[in-house]
């Protein structure tokens, strides 16, 4: 309920407009991107709080330290120990198999520059918890934000990124200078 006022008062202050599909009734992997700023995180909570989405982030673990850490699990967050990356699917899968219905946020265009494609966590955890992908987007050229189409992935690897690109070509995040083409190093290059 605390959210919810939090995220009204939000809206109703914003330069940004919310224009958003309904949210998602079941489990999802929620695509933050392009994920060119640290306010993407506002955003994202805002977009969510919005909509009623328990949304779980991963972050690296060191982002769990100290006072941070119990700060960073009350608004989703889990950790990631990077030498056991195969564990989050596995706590990923388990909370889908006891029923709990939440939106998992990746940025799979990484630390919001230096990066020339996309990474595919964000793929592998979909197709191994059988999650729908939801496309999440900040757009500055026309000051929206929100969520787009939920789709369930193939696994044809370079048609869904197909989709992927087509709905993120005119999204070009808050900084657009370091927006990363959604291109997954997994992809068989493209021919014209």
């Amino acid at each position: 309920m605390l959210r919810r006022l939090i995220s009204r008062v939000f809206w109703s202050f914003s330069r940004w407009t919310l224009t958003t599909e309904p949210a998602p009734a079941r489990p999802t992997v929620l695509i933050g991107a392009p994920h060119t700023s640290n306010w993407d995180f506002v955003l994202m909570l805002a977009i969510a709080w919005r909509l009623g989405i328990d949304v779980r982030w991963l972050g690296k673990k060191s982002l769990f330290h100290g006072w941070r850490g119990p700060i960073m699990r009350a608004l989703g967050g889990i950790p990631v120990d990077r030498s056991d990356p195969g564990r989050v699917v596995g706590d990923v899968v388990a909370k889908v198999q006891d029923g709990e219905v939440f939106g998992l946020v990746v940025t799979p265009d990484g630390t919001r520059k230096g990066h020339s494609h996309w990474k595919s966590g964000f793929y592998r955890i979909a197709r191994e918890t059988a999650m729908p992908v939801t496309l999440g987007y900040v757009d500055r050229t026309t000051m929206t934000t929100g969520l787009g189409p939920t789709i369930e992935l193939t696994g044809d690897v370079a048609s869904d990124m197909d989709r992927i690109r087509a709905f993120y070509a005119d999204k070009a995040g808050l900084r657009p200078e370091h927006r990363v083409e959604p291109r997954l190093s997994e992809e068989q290059p493209l021919t014209s």
